[in-house]
């Protein structure tokens, strides 16, 4: 082929790429108009009352429905990445969604907000857990996002001992593959640090890599990883584990990448909110119980999930601040609350408890 060819080819294909560029942006803008009208419709349908406007259940529709249909060769993954920011975009036009996280900026819980959500949310950063179950309660922020638990550490137990006495319901989940790099601030070298800041999960996360080559250096438990990459900021000699959203935010420098010991971790995440959520076609439901001190109280709550040939996917046991030795289960399970079979499962546990909350129903988390 000549350079003449070559060039002619080239001049073709990037023509066509503007034309599809230029219907894309068309249909883009004809999809955010139709958000518009639904928007119209759903305010005309609920005179004196505040619409609801965002509904988990149908985004996750049509990811997954997008994620079916996709073909390649972009990844069903990038496809549903491209969506997220559709849908979030077209959402702003309606009412931009205030979520609560735990912050400060820069924590894997904002990462985590942004998955869910997309880029046009208006992140609200909280100081601690409590304070997102508060925000949300108080009808200050639509939503609220918090970790609940970690592939490699385990439950993070003071999310679960929220639901004791809040009343927010589970509107979703997210799952994050987390990445924890060591960074210092731009002027400091490697042979410099003398102490190392992270949260104490994450110093977890990272234990046989840090014990492998900072056996000697103190490491301390920060608030969040994101405090502790602020902390570096101005201290010479000092070291923070956190991600990469973290560096770009406060400038600092990543030594050594991806030091978590296992490297498949994995934190999941929970939305928190104040409204029931509709069955999406691929749910989960999570339940609080607490059960007579008796012998067999465990099998008499699992047996009916069996029974019904209803899968568990997690279950956890948290002291119920009622009585000593007194505890309450939480109980993750596939299906949907309005489902028949967990009709019955929750209708025979309930027979045995002393007493069941309901936690949430909300699609299973996405990828991407």
């Amino acid at each position: 082929m000549t350079d003449e060819s070559r060039d002619n080819q080239l001049a073709a294909l990037r023509s066509r790429i503007d034309s599809l560029d230029e219907e894309i942006l068309v249909r883009l803008n004809e999809r955010a108009k139709c958000a518009l009208e639904v928007a119209d419709v759903k305010e005309r349908q609920s005179p004196g009352a505040a619409p609801v406007y965002y509904r988990p259940e149908r985004e996750a529709q049509v990811l997954r429905r997008m994620a079916d249909l996709n073909e390649g060769p972009l990844s069903s993954e990038k496809i549903t990445q491209v969506y997220r920011q559709v849908m979030s975009a077209c959402l702003a036009l309606e009412e931009p969604l205030k979520v609560a996280f735990l912050g400060p900026e820069g924590t894997f819980t904002q990462m985590a907000t942004l998955k869910q959500f997309g880029d046009s949310v208006l992140g609200q950063p909280m100081v601690t857990v409590d304070d997102v179950f508060r925000e949300v309660s108080a009808e200050n922020c639509h939503y609220g996002v918090v970790p609940v638990e970690n592939s490699t550490e385990g439950v993070i137990s003071h999310t679960l001992d929220n639901f004791l006495s809040s009343s927010l319901h589970i509107c979703g989940e997210v799952e994050l593959r987390v990445h924890h790099h060591l960074m210092v601030s731009e002027e400091v070298e490697q042979a410099a640090i003398t102490r190392i800041y992270a949260h104490q999960q994450t110093l977890g996360q990272c234990r046989r890599w840090l014990e492998s080559h900072y056996p000697d250096i103190p490491k301390i438990p920060m608030t969040s990883n994101a405090e502790a990459a602020r902390r570096v900021l101005d201290e010479k000699d000092a070291a923070a584990i956190a991600g990469e959203i973290a560096a770009e935010l406060y400038g600092l420098k990543i030594l050594s990448k991806k030091i978590e010991d296992q490297s498949d971790n994995t934190t999941r995440f929970i939305v928190v909110g104040r409204d029931n959520i509709g069955a999406s076609g691929n749910d989960k439901t999570s339940i609080m119980v607490s059960t007579h001190n008796q012998p067999g109280a465990l099998y008499k709550l699992l047996e009916p999930f069996h029974r019904h040939g209803v899968s568990l996917t997690s279950i956890e046991t948290r002291p119920s601040k009622t009585g000593m030795w007194s505890y309450v289960f939480f109980i993750d399970f596939e299906g949907h609350q309005d489902d028949a079979e967990i009709q019955k499962v929750l209708g025979e546990i309930d027979k045995d408890a002393l007493e069941v909350k309901m936690l949430g129903s909300y699609p299973r988390a996405l990828g991407g």
